[in-house]
């Protein structure tokens, strides 16, 4: 397993989701939604308890704040551990790969540009 150990360079190309967003490892109809920490159109920041392989491949359930969801496929960037007391035990970098655009049309009704 490859960690980063700082945060990755903050290099945002799309608007953010600025709305409580939650996600788990798709297919998975039981099990702990976790909340996304940030997401746009390219990829998002998520927890994680398993330790996940930069390069690796992870197909995600995101769902909405309309309480709707949406599945697509994700390319873990970077990871970084987390201290002992955090809310998981790893910080996850996502980027999104071939999602169609049905999603990323619903991904933009949550859109809002960054501030700033």
């Amino acid at each position: 397993m490859t960690l980063q150990m700082t945060s990755p360079i903050d290099r945002r190309a799309f608007p953010r989701i600025h709305a409580p967003l939650y996600s788990r490892p798709a297919r998975m109809k039981v099990g702990d939604k976790k909340q996304v920490l940030d997401v746009s159109l390219g990829g998002a920041r998520i927890y994680s308890d398993d330790p996940q392989d930069v390069g690796s491949r992870l197909d995600l359930e995101l769902f909405l704040p309309d309480g709707s969801s949406v599945e697509c496929e994700a390319r873990i960037v970077w990871a970084i551990k987390l201290p002992k007391d955090a809310v998981a035990r790893f910080e996850v970098g996502l980027s999104f790969i071939d999602v169609p655009e049905p999603i990323l049309a619903r991904l933009k009704t949550v859109l809002v540009a960054d501030e700033g």
